[in-house]
């Protein structure tokens, strides 16, 4: 299993990035997928969340309105577009699939995580 993000960089407060999130390894259609970020210093905490079909979607407080977690089940991607960003945007964005089935075992993956700078 794989997962390998893109996407991040240095950007203005106000300014928008889009993250991509490369699968494979696994059935991607078959499992939700999410976003999560760290700051320095900060725990890991969940920024969104998406069914495996893309029917439903969760976000965590502060990225309502201003996040938009999105997945193409043909191209194995799920997409972060992130608005309106502030300075406590600013993180290190990683893309996690939990409970992929291998053999009789079910785990968590994560990928390598990209940075995201919100600075003037």
């Amino acid at each position: 299993v794989q997962l390998v993000e893109s996407g991040g960089g240095l950007v203005q407060p106000g300014g928008s990035l889009r993250l991509s999130c490369a699968a494979s390894g696994f059935t991607f259609s078959n499992y939700a997928m999410s976003w999560y970020r760290q700051a320095p210093g900060k725990e890991r905490e969940l920024v969104a969340t998406i069914s495996s079909v893309g029917g439903s979607t969760y976000y965590a407080d502060s990225m309502k309105g201003r996040f938009t977690i999105s997945r193409e089940n043909a191209k194995n991607t799920v997409y972060l577009q992130m608005n309106s960003l502030k300075l406590e945007d600013t993180a290190v964005y990683y893309c996690n699939v939990k409970g992929v089935r291998i053999e009789i075992f079910k785990y968590d993956f994560w990928g390598q995580g990209t940075q995201v700078t919100v600075s003037s």
